[in-house]
């Protein structure tokens, strides 16, 4: 069973031609500040990445990604949403296991897709305030002009800004994870879904 959702890949895939304006990499703190901040200070890092390529190599991607990645998503939220009614039943072990897994692979996954680097741009549009949150939209500019929409759902986390959703071109990456998770959840139980995630991670590094 899948585990992760094919327009979710599409969506990221595109995300991987994105280029901005010149610059290195900001320094990050314990705190990114507001939320447009949070999300310009992650696509600086993605760009750091794809810049480096194969220069820096999988290993050296994740070494990049993995404090970014982990400081700019809340991990725990995420990971009770995504696990649905389920996360409830599962022990604190358990929890914790997946958390730190989903935690990894999304590091990973980063690492893997944001790889090569191609001459596009990206901006920043606007904030909006959603449900308690806010939502950072922010756009890319394909080489060929076309235009594609990457937002970002963020609330606050002991006074801190997190991202708990990413949605391309209108689709929801937390929806589609639970969808997935959940089935796979259901049909063999939560320690399958950490295994699957765990060999998922482990074959995006085998592969890089």
């Amino acid at each position: 069973m899948r585990i992760t959702g094919g327009k979710t890949v599409r969506a990221i895939k595109i995300v991987i031609f994105v280029a901005c304006l010149a610059g290195t990499g900001q320094a990050w703190g314990d705190d990114a500040g507001s939320p447009e901040q949070l999300v310009e200070t992650l696509h600086t890092t993605l760009i750091e990445a794809m810049q480096g390529g194969t220069q820096l190599g999988h290993a050296g991607r994740v070494a990049l990604f993995a404090p970014v990645v982990e400081a700019s998503f809340d991990f725990a939220m995420i990971s009770r949403i995504v696990a649905g009614r389920y996360w409830k039943d599962a022990s604190a072990e358990q929890q914790a296991r997946f958390t730190t897994a989903f935690a990894a692979l999304s590091t990973a996954t980063y690492a893997h897709n944001f790889s090569s680097f191609d001459n596009e741009r990206f901006a920043t549009v606007r904030s909006e305030d959603q449900r308690g949150g806010k939502l950072v939209l922010t756009e890319l500019t394909t080489g060929d002009g076309s235009k594609v929409s990457l937002n970002y759902l963020l609330r606050q986390n002991n006074g801190r800004w997190r991202i708990v959703n990413v949605i391309a071109q209108g689709v929801s990456d937390l929806a589609l994870k639970r969808a997935d998770y959940t089935a796979v959840i259901k049909a063999e139980g939560f320690d399958s879904l950490i295994n699957k995630l765990a060999e998922k991670t482990a074959g995006l590094v085998a592969g890089s």
